[in-house]
């Protein structure tokens, strides 16, 4: 299932005919129920059901024929925290999924129904599929809920200032009378300033075992900083997208250079050619180091 994708704008879009949804910090999972059974599918088309025992154990209450996007979050002390939904993806095990089911519980914030009793609803106006949406999901509750919506603009900015405090990372802006845009940039999104785009310009450790990015931002003097320390997850995936880089590429990953890590002094570290991009939140070089949420594998 090919899902749709989002712009990102500077300022909060307005006009008739909007909506505007919080964006959840989260991993972005399109629920397939069927008339077999359950499948989760990441938005790389990566099939993560047995991560996410809870979750599918939920999915199957709904009717066979149903397919849910949204975006699936881990809550801890009032907060979502992408770190626990990455630690919840990178189970290497059922019995490892099945205890961190019960230690961290998944949700699931719906924002599009995409089928339902077998009927396909995406070229259907999006306000026709936010009520069947808000129709199917609150009888059942929780952990499978629509996410909140408001046609207010004023409201919508409310949120985005005051929600943050509980992990909300910005607002997804949709029209009314619009398709579900599949494989498209149709919708809009505002994030907070310190959630931002950066360039990979290298790692330190191993290419089997990366333990941080070396990140370029895309504002300020274009001095390398190096991240905090990826989560298990993370170091999994850019394992994986540095070979894919060197082999599809006449990349290198060399050794012969150094970055200045706060705390840490000189860092040895692999230069990557080309860059690879993630998605990081950083304030500026007098606070923490960046933190790497995800890699942009879309771009």
């Amino acid at each position: 299932m090919t899902v749709a994708l989002a712009v990102a704008v500077r300022t909060l879009p307005r006009g008739p005919g909007l909506a505007y949804e919080p964006k959840f910090d989260g991993h972005r999972l399109v629920v397939i129920r069927t008339v077999d059974g359950v499948s989760l599918q990441a938005r790389s088309g990566r099939i993560v059901t047995a991560a996410f025992p809870d979750l599918a154990a939920a999915a199957h209450h709904l009717p066979a024929g149903t397919v849910l996007d949204g975006e699936v979050v881990v809550w801890h002390a009032g907060r979502t925290e992408f770190a626990l939904v990455q630690r919840r993806a990178a189970a290497a095990s059922a019995a490892r999924a099945g205890v961190l089911a019960q230690t961290l519980p998944a949700s699931y914030a719906a924002f599009d129904v995409l089928e339902l009793a077998g009927l396909d609803l995406r070229a259907r106006p999006y306000e026709r599929r936010r009520a069947l949406l808000v129709d199917l999901l609150l009888p059942l509750g929780p952990p499978l809920q629509p996410v909140p919506m408001t046609t207010d603009p004023e409201l919508a900015e409310t949120w985005y200032e005051t929600l943050p405090a509980s992990g909300i990372e910005g607002l997804v802006v949709k029209r009314m009378d619009q398709p579900y845009p599949a494989g498209q940039r149709g919708w809009q999104k505002l994030r907070h300033t310190n959630v931002r785009d950066a360039a990979v310009v290298g790692y330190t450790g191993t290419a089997r075992r990366p333990l941080a990015l070396v990140l370029v931002m895309p504002v300020g003097d274009e001095t390398p900083l190096v991240s905090s320390p990826l989560t298990a997850a993370l170091r999994t995936e850019v394992a994986a997208a540095v070979a894919e880089r060197t082999s599809a590429h006449t990349s290198h990953a060399s050794q012969g250079a150094t970055v200045t890590a706060i705390g840490l002094g000189e860092v040895p570290f692999h230069l990557l050619d080309p860059p690879l991009t993630a998605e990081v939140r950083h304030t500026s070089t007098r606070h923490p180091p960046p933190e790497v949420l995800r890699l942009r594998t879309d771009l």
